[in-house]
């Protein structure tokens, strides 16, 4: 048995959001190659906004964003993951059309 590596080439996009000419927001989108399905999907990623800035809406303006972008990259699906312990943020994605789909798992190294 052998074990091969190859490194694949990544497309990340990051979107921000500005008030004042200051940066309030931003979140990452992944684009990942399925190669099994051979197709391309979204993975979401630090999305965040600043503390004094939150409950205006910018979260999910940032978020539709990120949805526009991959739909124009051609994503046949997007994750975005949360911890258990935040459920505002759950419900946050479940109004926004995401369906609690499955379970994350991690290694901190």
């Amino acid at each position: 048995m052998e074990i091969k590596k190859k490194e694949l080439p990544a497309k990340v996009i990051r979107i921000s959001l500005s008030e004042n000419k200051q940066e309030v927001g931003w979140v990452r989108v992944y684009l990942i190659k399925n190669e099994s399905h051979n197709c391309y999907y979204a993975l979401i990623e630090n999305l965040f906004v600043n503390e004094e800035h939150r409950r205006k809406g910018y979260g999910k303006q940032l978020m539709l964003a990120a949805i526009e972008e991959a739909k124009k990259q051609k994503c046949t699906w997007i994750i975005a993951n949360s911890r258990y312990s935040r459920e505002q943020i759950h419900q946050f994605y479940q109004k926004l059309g995401f369906e609690d789909y499955g379970k994350e798992f991690k290694m901190v190294l």
